[in-house]
């Protein structure tokens, strides 16, 4: 019943409440009962909406990479969405034809495969395939703070561990603002609960990319003030996303045990 003290992988969690809501009983940190948790994953697929299914003829290399999507993020996003009872918002269309994590005006929201398109089909595809995907995003989030609630987003991405013949030196990396000290603040608990459930690998904070480049997160920032609203990324390795089992799966369980925590420690 909601009030009660949740159990996760067997074992209850002190720090933790279950409070009602709709559509069902959701975790809240005892000292934050206001705290909403979305979420989101930008990268989920490599879809090729029919429309412009021309465009990518004989690219099938090129959608299954790292390019065309996030190998890998959606399975951890719903295991994540559903141990926090938290919705989830993603996109799978493929980021070549228009990218979910760039904001409108970015030089990177099109690909080689779409920039050269005229602006009016330029204009559709964001109208079809970026923008709703934003608002719904947006207007989740804005409607929680209206109500006086404090949001926390985790993006879910994943990277490739090998960029241009480089190999990456992270395995796990969470992406924020230092600049705000609520998300700062939530980061480096969240970094102390991965490293202690993920011995093994090498958690970063803002790695491989920085946490305040161009994304949704970045650009709701601009929006949500801090700490009303906390915008978190988490970078997962292909490698460990995709790779074999029973370890993607345990990789898996462990970054969900270090977010149950992390939230039974917040603020």
């Amino acid at each position: 019943m909601p009030g009660g003290q949740p159990t996760v992988y067997g074992r209850q969690v002190p720090g933790l409440k279950e409070v009602a809501g709709e559509p069902g009983s959701r975790w809240v940190p005892s000292g934050s009962p206001d705290l909403r948790i979305l979420v989101t994953c930008e990268h989920a697929g490599n879809r090729v909406p029919e429309r412009w299914a021309p465009l990518f003829q004989g690219r099938d290399d090129l959608l299954a990479s790292h390019r065309g999507w996030d190998p890998g993020a959606l399975p951890v996003a719903r295991h994540l969405a559903r141990l926090t009872r938290a919705p989830l918002r993603y996109s799978t269309t493929t980021r070549l034809l228009v990218d979910a994590n760039r904001s409108p005006a970015h030089e990177s929201l099109f690909s080689e495969l779409t920039r050269e398109l005229p602006e009016r089909e330029r204009r559709e595809i964001v109208a079809r395939h970026h923008r709703p995907y934003w608002t719904r995003v947006r207007s989740l989030l804005a409607g929680w703070l209206a109500e006086g609630a404090l949001a926390l987003h985790l993006g879910v991405h994943t990277f490739t561990p090998t960029l241009d013949g480089v190999a990456r030196k992270v395995d796990i990396g969470v992406l924020f603002d230092p600049g705000r000290p609520g998300e700062s603040a939530f980061s480096r608990i969240f970094m102390e609960e991965l490293e202690r459930a993920l011995p093994h690998l090498r958690v970063r904070k803002n790695a491989p990319y920085y946490g305040t480049s161009d994304g949704l997160t970045t650009s709701l920032r601009r929006t949500f003030d801090d700490p009303a609203y906390l915008g978190i990324e988490l970078e997962v390795s292909q490698g460990l996303a995709t790779g074999p089992e029973p370890e993607r799966s345990r990789v898996s369980r462990e970054i969900g045990e270090a977010l149950v925590c992390t939230l039974s420690r917040w603020p």
